[in-house]
This record gives C-alpha cells, sequence and structure tokens, in this order.
C-alpha cells in the first residue's frame, strides 16, 4: 500500500514538547498553518482514494459483493481529516496510517496506542498483569525493542503502577502518544 504514505500531515517523532511562541501573531501563524495543514491532509487522503489499489480486486473484471466493498467512501476519508478518532476507528484509515508511520519508523506509536487498547478491555487481573508486564517490556523500559518516545516521569509512574496493574494503568502514556501521533504524524 505505497499510497498510504500521502496520508502525512506533517511527521516528527522527535520530543514532544516543543517551544512555541506567544501572543497574537504566534496565535495568527499556528491557526495558519493548522489551515494548510488540513487542507493539504485533505488533499492527499483525496489523492490516497483515487490512487490507492485494492488488494481484493479480481483480475477477471467481475466484482463479488464481498469485493465492492474493499475501498473506504470518500466520505469515510474526509471524516478521517475532520476527526482523528474516525481515522483510528476506521480499518482501511488505520492500515493506510500504520503503513504510514512504519514508513516513518514509528510504527511503535500505533502499536503502543492499540495495545493499550486491547489492554483496557482486559477483564482478568491475571492476565492484566502479565499483559502490562509485555507492554512495559515492548514499549516503556529503557532499550525496549519497540521504545516510545515518553518523558520520564511517565516512564517511572508506569513502573510503579504495573506493581498492581489496573486498567488505567497506562493512560497517561497512551494520551501523550496519541496527542504525538495526532499533531505530529
Amino acid at each position: 500500500m505505497p499510497s498510504a504514505m500521502f496520508l502525512a500531515v506533517q511527521h516528527d517523532c522527535g520530543p514532544m514538547d516543543k517551544s512555541a511562541g506567544t501572543g497574537p501573531k504566534s496565535e495568527e501563524k499556528r491557526e495558519k498553518m493548522k489551515r494548510t495543514l488540513l487542507k493539504d491532509w485533505k488533499s492527499r487522503l483525496s489523492y490516497f482514494l483515487q490512487n490507492s489499489s485494492s488488494p481484493g480486486k479480481p483480475k477477471t473484471g467481475k466484482k463479488s459483493k464481498q469485493q465492492t466493498f474493499t475501498k473506504p467512501s470518500p466520505e469515510e476519508a474526509q471524516l478521517w481529516s475532520e476527526a482523528f478518532d474516525e481515522l483510528l476507528a476506521s480499518k482501511y484509515g488505520l492500515a493506510a496510517f500504520r503503513a504510514f508511520l512504519k514508513s516513518e519508523f514509528c510504527e511503535e506509536n500505533i502499536e503502543f496506542w492499540l495495545a493499550c487498547e486491547d489492554f483496557k478491555k482486559t477483564k482478568s487481573p491475571q492476565k492484566l498483569s502479565s499483559k502490562a508486564k509485555k507492554i512495559y517490556t515492548d514499549f516503556i523500559e529503557k532499550e525496549a525493542p519497540k521504545e516510545i518516545n515518553i518523558d520520564f516521569q511517565t516512564k517511572t509512574l508506569i513502573a510503579q503502577n504495573i506493581q498492581e496493574a489496573t486498567s488505567g494503568c497506562f493512560t497517561t502514556a497512551q494520551k501523550k502518544v496519541y496527542s504525538l501521533m495526532e499533531n505530529n504524524s
């Protein structure tokens, strides 16, 4: 799915805290940049829809009922540009976004976010504890194979929280990663 790369609005896997100017000119500049990025995103989504090829397209030219719905509608893609939650809720949007993050070497962000979503659905205390430790070793601890970019205080808080895991022990980190993906990817 090479055309998925066109979903990028702006990409930055660097530190999450960036200093920004204050005052009316800075606010106006940020607002103008936001409008430009939104316009750019809509344009790229349009390109994605026009140029993506569905893996399920038949070679004979005939389409089954199941194959006619292999591509998102323009309305659905439009929703992606308006709300990041819509992008993540759509299997097509999520796949395209994941492909983009992979091309930018930031796939760990969406993997962490999805692992946290699955973690929050876990009911069994035993499974909760083992999943918490797995998420910690995969994404949080220093030199983790898929280490995410979060601050030291959040990492320390998580290390304390997983001692007695609850469904909310990754909430702070998940929100930070969500914000990073929404604003910088």
